[in-house]
């Protein structure tokens, strides 16, 4: 690939980000492939900042809402998520602290169900086990994993969904 000039990299950064939100690394990124010098970056990320372009809160707010409702994803996954792509803890704790923790329990209650009903033939503490790992694995907090699988209704809702089978 040919290296781009500051404003042919102004041009298409600009594009993008009028497209969807974006985050500062994954511009710079883009500019480092690009060949663009940091001088150049600096200039660039600095308009794209000063003109709104990017936007590190909106863009962790559209992140956040996006992994959580769409994904599925926990809180610890989407910290995760954030951090690899280099945003300051300052800027993504306080937008994560805002969701409820009632809807962490929508998303997660219907993915523990639709679990449940794969592990047939174990005793109750295997199941358990298992939708705890699960729930760990997409990065639910413990508290939240054990308010859905501790709740009263939870596993004779999973016994009738398995009759209904």
């Amino acid at each position: 690939m040919k290296e781009l000039t500051e404003q042919e990299a102004l041009l298409r950064l600009t594009a993008l980000c009028s497209q969807g939100e974006h985050c500062t690394w994954e511009m710079t990124e883009k500019m480092r492939r690009w060949g663009i010098d940091a001088e150049a970056q600096a200039r660039v990320m600095q308009y794209l900042v000063k003109e709104r372009y990017i936007d590190e809160e909106r863009y962790c707010r559209a992140f956040v809402r996006d992994k959580i409702r769409y994904n599925k994803w926990g809180r610890r996954k989407v910290e995760q998520a954030l951090m690899a792509k280099r945003v300051d803890r300052e800027v993504f704790l306080p937008v994560l602290d805002e969701v409820d923790a009632d809807e962490y329990i929508a998303v997660l209650r219907p993915l523990l169900q639709g679990k449940r009903r794969q592990l047939r033939g174990l005793d109750d503490y295997e199941v358990r086990a298992r939708l705890v790992r699960f729930a760990v694995g997409r990065g639910f907090t413990y508290d939240v994993i054990r308010q859905c699988v501790d709740t009263d209704g939870f596993e004779d809702e999973c016994r009738e969904a398995e009759a209904d089978d």
